[in-house]
C-alpha cells in the first residue's frame, strides 16, 4: 500500500490531507509517513532473518529525532558518522551497543564521546585514525572494538559523487594493504580488531557489485583467520537503491537471499547500514507556486522551495518526481521547476512535462525523505523547512520551521 496517494481529488499523507498540512504549517514543508518508515524497515530487516544480523540505520540519510525514535522502537541500531549523530542516536533511545561509528575524520573528542557511551565498534578508515583511537582509549583505560573499512575496488555503477568503493575514493583502506593494518591493530594495547567493514556506494540498483565485493571480503576474511584474529562482525554497509524515476532496484528479499546463500553458515554477525531504502520514499517536499514565467525558449515554474531545501537535483542532477497536490486536469507543458535562490543551479526539475499550474497552487516533490532535510542549508539566509511526521491521522511537528531570529541567534 502506498501511503502518499490521491483521494477525493487531492493528495493525502496516510489519513491527512497534504493541502491541510501546507495551510497549517506553511511551505516549503517536509512530510514523512510513519507507516512507510515501518513497512520499509521491517521489509529490509526481515530479509536477513535467517542470519544473525544487526540492521543499523544510516543516520545521515534522515536524522530527525522522531524518525530515529520510530526506527529504534522497531529494533534498529544506528550507523553514525559524527559526534552530532551519536548525540542524536543516544537521545532517540538507541542502545550504544547497537551503534557503529563510520567516517574518515573522527576527532579526538568524538572518539572519547563514543568510548564513554560504549558503542559497538569503530569502522576505521586509516592507520593514523587507528593510532588516534588507541591513544584516546588507552588514556581512558578502555579497549576500543574496531573494524577496518576495506576498499575492494569495485565499481558500484552509480553517480561518481556517491561511489565510495573504488581505489580513487577517499574511503577505507586498499584491500591489498589492509593486512598490515590488522597486524598493527592486533599488537596495540587499547584496540581490539573484531570486524571487517565495506561500503561501496549509494543508490545501487543491482546486487552484482555487492556480491563482487563480498567475494573479495571472504578471501580477506580467510587471511585474517590465518593471522589468529577473532573476527566476529562483517559490516556490509548500505547503498541499496530506490525508485526515483525508472530504476528497478532489487527488493531487499533478493539481496537477503543472495547474502544468506553465501554467508549463512559462517560464524559472523552481519551488520547492514540501510538509509535511503528506508526513508527515501517515506517523505515528500511540499512547495507552493509563486510565479510562472515564459521566456522565448523556456517555461518556468517558480516555487518557494529551493536548492537550499533539496540540493540533490543541483548537486547530482538527480530526478525527483513532481506532481500537483490537487490536480486540475490542465494540459501538460515542458517546464523547469526552479526556486528563489540566486543561482542558475537552483532547480528541482528541468525539462519536465507538468500540467499547467498557477500561482498559489502546490506541488509535491517525491522521494525526498533521504538526503533532503539533512543536506539542507540556510543559503541566502533562508530559514529551513518544517518537518511533519504523519502517523495515521496523527500529525506530529517533527521539527519547527526556523525563523529569522533563530538564523542569527548564534551571532548575537
Amino acid at each position: 500500500m502506498h501511503h502518499f496517494q490521491q483521494r477525493n481529488g487531492t493528495l493525502f499523507a496516510e489519513g491527512v490531507s497534504v493541502t491541510e498540512l501546507a495551510e497549517a504549517h506553511g511551505t516549503p514543508l517536509y512530510v514523512y509517513s510513519a507507516a512507510t518508515l515501518k513497512r520499509h524497515f521491517e521489509a529490509f530487516d526481515s530479509a536477513f532473518a535467517s542470519m544473525e544480523h544487526l540492521t543499523c540505520y544510516s543516520v545521515k540519510a534522515n536524522s530527525n529525532l522522531h524518525v530515529l525514535r520510530l526506527l529504534a522502537s522497531l529494533g534498529a541500531g544506528m550507523d553514525i558518522v559524527s559526534g552530532g549523530e551519536l548525540y542524536r542516536a543516544l537521545l532517540a533511545g538507541v542502545p550504544a551497543g547497537k551503534i557503529v561509528y563510520s567516517g574518515v575524520g573522527k576527532k579526538p573528542a568524538e572518539i572519547r564521546q563514543a568510548l564513554e557511551a560504549g558503542i559497538l565498534m569503530f569502522n576505521v578508515e586509516s592507520t593514523q585514525e587507528l593510532l588516534r583511537i588507541n591513544e584516546v582509549a588507552k588514556a581512558m583505560g578502555k579497549v576500543a572494538q574496531i573494524s577496518f573499512r576495506i576498499n575492494p575496488d569495485v565499481d558500484p555503477k552509480t553517480h561518481p559523487y556517491i561511489s565510495t568503493g573504488l581505489k580513487k575514493n577517499k574511503f577505507g583502506l586498499n584491500i591489498d594493504l589492509s593486512l598490515d593494518a590488522y597486524a598493527l591493530a592486533r599488537d596495540l594495547p587499547a584496540v581490539e580488531p573484531v570486524g571487517i567493514d565495506c561500503h561501496i556506494g549509494s543508490q545501487l540498483t543491482t546486487i552484482e557489485p555487492f556480491m563482487e565485493a563480498l567475494d573479495k571480503l571472504l578471501i580477506f576474511y580467510d587471511k585474517l583467520k590465518a593471522m589468529n584474529l577473532d573476527i566476529r562482525y562483517l559490516d556490509l554497509g548500505g547503498g541499496l537503491g530506490i525508485n526515483y524515476d525508472e530504476e528497478q532496484p532489487p527488493h531487499p528479499k533478493e539481496f537477503g537471499a543472495a547474502l544468506t546463500k553465501v554467508l549463512g553458515k559462517l560464524p559472523l554477525k552481519i551488520i547492514l547500514e540501510p538509509g535511503r531504502v528506508i526513508v527515501g520514499n517515506a517523505g515528500i517536499l511540499v512547495t507552493e507556486v509563486l510565479y510562472t514565467k515564459q521566456s522565448p525558449t523556456k517555461s518556468f515554474v517558480i516555487v518557494d522551495a529551493a536548492m537550499n531545501d533539496l540540493v540533490r537535483p543541483s548537486l547530482y542532477g538527480s530526478f525527483h518526481r513532481v506532481e500537483e497536490v490537487t490536480p486540475q486536469g490542465r494540459p501538460a507543458q515542458d517546464v523547469d521547476v526552479v526556486g528563489p535562490i540566486c543561482e542558475s543551479g537552483d532547480f528541482l526539475a528541468k525539462d519536465r512535462q507538468l500540467p499547467e499550474v498557477r500561482q498559489g497552487e502546490r506541488l509535491a516533490v517525491y522521494s525526498a525523505g533521504a538526503y533532503g532535510f539533512t543536506m539542507s542549508s540556510n543559503y541566502n539566509s533562508r530559514p529551513r523547512a518544517a518537518e511533519i511526521l504523519v502517523d495515521g491521522e496523527q500529525v506530529i511537528v517533527a521539527r519547527r520551521r526556523e525563523t529569522f531570529e533563530s538564523l542569527v541567534a548564534q551571532e548575537l
